[in-house]
């Protein structure tokens, strides 16, 4: 297939890119390289999948998603079977500081590649949405069906609008649309604003590291392998009995995030200096996916667990920072 990927320097477009690219696709990539995080960190991602890659075989486009004209030419010009669209403002606390951003990003340019996918009858949108929807949701684990219309960060209520925009996407024009709510996605190669990545630069410089809610936090952390290996199986198959779909895509598994970090403490072998802090505005106490629907319509079965993932993570982190 010739699968268009969004956010491919990004840290799980890169490593969809590199899983597809080896399962024998064609793939071209989309990404604006901005400055949100370390522009390096993006670059050398994409030379991991460039490594990887045949020379025909993956291409990278260095495109706004934003930029309608551009855009639209990009669909014109391919003629894509599947797209799975990644690219996004991500975070939740940089949302309200920078509120015109994710307006621009995930909701313009949403709506995109959501024409693109119209205007060139692409058989298959996949699309990244994101367990913030639930907000401080009261039912636990957070399942599909729960009520979403409350979001307590402007971010999630970009993602809930992604959702919303692919509903009438997939009704109007008959196009298959399937939102994935991602769960705390860590590993190599990850987002240096994420706790892990936090947690370990300020470990290993000996400095504290502030925890949210007095340690009162709990996360369904699940490694990008098993993540990616998911988005792969949705992207690949070939049919739904419905148009339009959403599913979590977590471990679905609990985990405490002083747990979490007494595991780096392991692994980076130095004791972490906490400080604790009150909860932070648009943040949640606790997130974990139901998984069950997921698990039946593409036999997703993550494998990878906390222990392993946070070593796996920690050897990546000291090998390319030469630590």
């Amino acid at each position: 297939m010739q699968i268009l990927v969004t956010g491919a320097a990004g840290f799980i477009g890169a490593d969809l890119s590199q899983k597809l690219l080896g399962q024998g696709h064609s793939v071209v990539g989309v990404d604006n390289f901005n400055d949100y995080y370390d522009v390096s960190l993006k670059k050398a991602r994409v030379e991991q999948v460039q490594q990887h890659a045949q020379a025909s075989s993956f291409r990278l486009e260095q495109l706004n998603i934003q930029d309608r004209d551009n855009m639209a030419a990009l669909f014109e010009e391919n003629k894509f079977d599947v797209v799975v669209h990644l690219a996004a403002q991500a975070g939740v606390r940089y949302s309200i500081e920078n509120p015109q951003s994710y307006i621009d990003s995930n909701l313009v340019g949403f709506g995109n590649i959501l024409e693109g996918c119209r205007q060139s009858k692409v058989g298959h949108l996949v699309y990244a949405s994101s367990s913030s929807v639930y907000g401080a949701n009261k039912n636990f684990p957070f399942c599909e069906a729960d009520r979403v219309d409350n979001p307590v960060s402007l971010y999630a209520a970009t993602k809930k609008a992604n959702e919303l925009m692919a509903h009438s996407y997939a009704h109007l024009y008959d196009i298959r649309c399937t939102g994935l709510r991602f769960f705390t996605v860590y590993g190599p190669w990850g987002r240096p604003d994420m706790a892990p990545f936090r947690f370990a630069s300020r470990m290993l410089k000996g400095e504290e590291i502030p925890v949210y809610n007095n340690g009162n936090m709990i996360r369904d952390f699940t490694y990008i392998d098993d993540i990616t290996e998911g988005v792969s199986r949705v992207t690949q198959s070939s049919s739904s009995k419905e148009n339009y779909a959403l599913y979590n895509i977590g471990r679905g598994e609990k985990v405490q995030l002083m747990e979490f970090i007494e595991c780096m403490s392991k692994h980076l072998g130095v004791e972490a200096r906490i400080n604790m802090m009150p909860m932070q505005d648009g943040d949640v106490p606790r997130t974990m996916a139901n998984t069950v629907a997921l698990r039946r319509d593409f036999d997703y079965q993550p494998t990878i667990s906390v222990d392993e993932g946070v070593r796996r993570f920690v050897n990546w982190y000291k090998e390319f920072y030469s630590l």
